[in-house]
């Protein structure tokens, strides 16, 4: 029997399997060695976009002092195209693409790998971009708890042509422990809120430049001020359920992301470029300096 830390899955019929293949990693239980591959994993960070992920990953293997050179990093799901996953010391780093489903199946597969790996006391960090309800450009939100379209804190699947609903709470405790973090870093403007999770960027999130539109501004702006009513600070696209699987599965996850507009003033990001990347390397920034607080290399 595994200890309660080690992570865990809530399937009964992956112990009956001889053989797991993580397709979309391209990786498997007989072809690869994966507690020698992954057992000392504590951090995993996840991103939609591979350029960002791996730009983090060498981002940290800076952080961290490590050997060798960051440059050279491998892509570990080289095999596909569909995620990338580098390794550096400690954390994991792997890109989901864009909306539920395609983070969906990212996270069946790493918490099966994690599972398979026998890691423990893993932290999970979902860093990414964000549109701002009411808040500066550049803020970084800490989500208190994932949203849906209606302001609940729940996700809903389709299981056997029946919905069924999984809480979308985050841990607490974390949350306070980066907000409390991000006071030690210069120009790291820091809120706890909700975040809203929708399945589309234009007309799901109340755009009005999309190919179809079927509200008025003022309705938009409506709906806009009901969601920062019920604490709604920022609106991506996978948060829900990322917070549910992860919560199920007992592991301990944050959502950090940075907003790059405030959607009370406008739908179109025309932020310039440099301007944006400096902006999405404050969650990365703020992951960075917690891993190291819990590492024991900053004090």
């Amino acid at each position: 029997l595994f200890a309660a830390n080690h992570v865990q899955v809530k399937n009964p019929h992956l112990d009956t399997m001889e053989e797991d293949i993580l397709y979309h990693f391209s990786l498997g239980t007989k072809t690869h060695n994966l507690p020698e591959m992954f057992g000392d994993i504590k951090f995993v960070c996840v991103g939609g976009s591979a350029n960002r992920m791996r730009a983090f990953a060498q981002f940290i293997h800076q952080e961290l002092q490590l050997p060798g050179n960051s440059e050279e990093i491998r892509d570990i799901c080289e095999g596909t195209d569909r995620y990338c996953m580098y390794k550096v010391g400690p954390v994991l780093s792997i890109s989901h693409g864009m909306g539920v489903p395609s983070i969906s199946i990212m996270l069946h597969e790493l918490i099966k790998l994690l599972h398979h790996a026998h890691c423990r006391d893993v932290v999970l960090f979902r860093i990414g971009t964000s549109g701002g309800v009411g808040l500066a450009p550049g803020t970084v939100v800490i989500s208190s708890k994932a949203v849906d379209h209606s302001f609940h804190p729940q996700f809903e699947q389709v299981v056997l042509g029946k919905v069924i609903t999984r809480s979308t709470e985050l841990d607490e405790g974390l949350a306070n422990e980066l907000l409390q973090y991000s006071t030690e870093l210069q120009d790291l403007p820091t809120v706890i809120g909700n975040t809203m999770c929708t399945h589309d960027f234009y007309e799901g999130q109340g755009r009005l430049d999309g190919a179809l539109c079927s509200f008025s501004p003022e309705e938009k702006l409506e709906y806009l001020r009901k969601a920062h009513e019920a604490g709604v600070r920022n609106i991506e696209m996978e948060s829900t359920v990322f917070a549910a699987m992860c919560r199920v599965c007992g592991l301990k996850a944050a959502v950090i992301c940075v907003t790059l507009l405030n959607r009370f003033e406008g739908d179109q990001i025309t932020t310039p470029h440099d301007v944006l990347v400096e902006y999405q390397q404050r969650p990365q920034v703020l992951v960075s300096h917690f891993i190291k607080k819990r590492l024991g290399l900053i004090i």
